[in-house]
């Protein structure tokens, strides 16, 4: 079977050819997880993928909460996006703990 003119991202049951004796073979990326890549697979599909990159963490948000336990939250964008099977994205968000203290929390009760 041949991948020449089909190679596809992730899982997906409609990307595959005839390989030896009439079965099936696969062009998606899943199929290096699954062993049931077609023959061609690494030198027609590998050489174009394209693994995600991400930029910089931004900064963290403001404590969620003014007096007492809240969160905070942080962000980064996509730069890349993954095709053909290459790397998928990390995390695009954190959050953590923090502890609100702004002036007025020791007024009230």
């Amino acid at each position: 079977g041949s991948c020449r003119h089909r190679c596809c991202p992730g899982r997906n049951n409609a990307c595959w050819a005839l390989g030896a004796r009439q079965a099936r073979c696969y062009c998606d990326s899943y199929c290096e997880r699954t062993g049931d890549c077609c023959e061609d697979y690494q030198a027609t599909c590998r050489h174009a993928a394209v693994g995600c990159a991400v930029g910089p963490w931004g900064p963290w948000s403001g404590c969620s909460s003014p007096c007492g336990v809240g969160s905070k939250a942080r962000s980064r964008q996509v730069t890349v996006p993954p095709r053909h099977g290459g790397e998928p994205c990390p995390d695009l968000k954190q959050r953590r703990g923090c502890l609100g203290e702004h002036p007025t929390c020791r007024t009230t009760k």
